[in-house]
């Protein structure tokens, strides 16, 4: 039996299930739109990229569609031009309740029934209409939501396996809370009177004029915490997101994601980090057997560098070693730890707990528990100095901004996007456009003359405008000091938008930079700490964790 697929809340499932029809939501994420680019415009939205994606590669046969935004009108012409569709239906759906809207959608009721019937050959069946109604039901127990816009059932995946607490999907689609219809109501044409206005009168979505009931999704008393889920080039949702920020009394983690799986990694440790934070540390206190002679390891695998730290029972670091990660992150792991076990005199039984970190830590297996570097960077830096409430971290792929409060638990975070601009990445690639090794590019960028406007933040037009700078006679310092700026102005905007405060402290292997660090200081206008172990900062609160599986 062929699937009729859907994308939006107000779309009459219970009318296509009485006419015949088997329902499903279109909440698919393809790997990319390759498909989509090739007949659609390159800044349409990604879920609209993803609904022409799935019916070019013949995923979706029977498609109704709801005119949600232009995104979805856009959509609905490009299918119609190319797509191969057996059935594809748009319906006009008005953004108010009003008597006008009732009988608007009414008439596009009518006209979807005639459409949809015709297609298989089917009558309209009133037991079936009645039996297809599941309203809404309020959650029972602690739960997390999930907010915002559409989130593709991938990432909604992801969400369910790292949360401590159940999640509930109260996107946009999700949502639905349409009644059953009352048994005194039998004929057709007063069966659509009255669907119309139950349609547009349930829990409405960002699109409606009047989204104030809405508030019922957010005022339980048992949410417990938000995943509030935007899509890239979506305004409907920015709003309400900017609401909840000063509204909301638990905790909330946003989430943006262009509705391809490609930034996985990344917002899977975003979601391991809010969980972190969620509850107390799983510290298994009492349940561990003590083995070991006491020496705790904190491996953190980066993109770049892998970095282990090695502390007593003290918390006196015993050892600490940075290496080129190179092409495995397990083995990278290894021939660190070797070399910090060698360092300190140490044999691998004398270890009684290791905590993994980073980008790589699922891929190594010799650790007793993996904790995101949101976590352990706060960690690590309450331990080199408790005055410290916002961390700025710039490493080799990404760049992270987090508060902290008192007592060094995570407050608020924000990590940069796939893009590399910004990142240690982003240096490299200059300092070998300039000719320059990373210790050579430091120190040029703090005798600079003139003040160069790199106005790229992308990593490859900004090596464009390097060339050209360089191809103008520019020196080497003043176009190193443009580029410390434009990855001042990047980092800094992040700390605005967690309303960062002081005392800051950078970490991460670009902390070495003195370019950079003070770049961040003009842009700040404070002060930042920077410890010697600033690149190690990662594993060192890696290893205070392990420590305190002991505990």
């Amino acid at each position: 039996m062929s699937t009729t697929w859907y994308i939006c809340k107000y779309t009459p499932v219970e009318l296509l299930d009485a006419l015949g029809g088997t329902c499903q939501v279109l909440d698919h994420m393809p790997e990319n739109f390759e498909r989509s680019d090739e007949v659609s415009h390159p800044n349409l939205c990604g879920f609209g990229k993803a609904v022409i994606e799935a019916c070019m590669e013949g995923r979706v046969k029977e498609l109704v569609l709801v005119n949600c935004c232009d995104t979805i009108r856009s959509a609905y012409d490009v299918l119609l031009a190319h797509g191969k569709l057996d059935f594809l239906f748009l319906m006009d759906m008005l953004h108010c309740g009003d008597s006008c809207a009732r009988q608007r959608t009414k008439a596009e009721l009518l006209r979807l029934a005639e459409a949809y019937a015709a297609y298989k050959g089917t009558k309209f069946q009133l037991q079936r209409f009645r039996d297809a109604f599941h309203p809404w039901t309020p959650p029972v127990g602690p739960y997390l939501s999930v907010l915002g816009g559409r989130v593709g059932e991938e990432l909604f995946s992801m969400m369910e396996q790292t949360m401590p607490l159940p999640v509930r999907n109260d996107t946009c689609v999700h949502n639905r809370s349409v009644c059953p219809p009352p048994e005194e109501l039998t004929d057709f044409d007063s069966l659509m009177d009255w669907y119309a206005g139950e349609l547009l009168g349930q829990m409405p979505c960002m699109r409606m004029t009047d989204a104030g009931g809405r508030k019922r999704l957010y005022q339980d008393p048992n949410l417990r915490g938000v995943i509030y889920h935007t899509i890239k080039f979506c305004d409907y949702y920015g709003f309400e997101y900017s609401k909840l920020r000063h509204e909301l009394t638990v905790p909330m983690l946003k989430l943006e994601s262009d509705y391809t799986i490609q930034s996985s990694g990344q917002l899977r440790t975003r979601l391991e980090a809010f969980a972190e934070g969620l509850t107390p540390q799983d510290r298994e206190k009492g349940t561990r057997t003590m083995t070991g002679a006491g020496y705790y390891v904190g491996i953190d695998s980066g993109s770049t560098s892998t970095d282990v730290a090695i502390l007593d029972r003290d918390k006196r670091i015993v050892a600490q070693v940075i290496l080129p990660t190179g092409a495995g992150a397990a083995a990278g792991a290894q021939r660190a730890l070797e070399q910090a076990l060698e360092q300190a005199g140490l044999k691998q039984e004398d270890i009684s707990a290791t905590v993994t970190t980073g980008y790589g830590r699922s891929a190594i297996q010799q650790g007793d528990k993996s904790i995101t570097e949101i976590t352990c960077h706060a960690k690590g830096a309450h331990f080199l100095d408790p005055e410290v409430r916002t961390i700025i971290d710039i490493g080799g792929q990404d760049s992270k901004v987090i508060r902290v409060d008192e007592q060094g638990n995570v407050v608020n975070f924000v990590m940069n996007d796939k893009c590399a601009a910004g990142t240690g990445r982003f240096l490299e690639l200059m300092a070998r456009t300039l000719e320059l090794s990373m210790g050579e590019m430091s120190a040029a960028g703090l005798s600079w003359k003139e003040d160069i406007t790199i106005s790229s933040m992308c990593t490859v037009f900004a090596e464009s405008e390097v060339v050209s700078l360089i191809a103008q006679n520019k020196s080497r310092a003043d176009i190193i000091h443009g580029l410390n700026e434009s990855v001042a102005s990047k980092t800094c905007a992040l700390c605005r938008r967690i309303g960062g405060e002081p005392v800051y402290m950078m970490t991460g292997g670009v902390s070495k930079n003195r370019g950079v660090a003070q770049a961040i200081e003009r842009w700040l206008g404070a002060e930042l700490r920077i410890s010697e172990q600033a690149q190690l900062n990662g594993a060192l609160g890696a290893a205070l964790f392990a420590l305190e599986l002991d505990q």
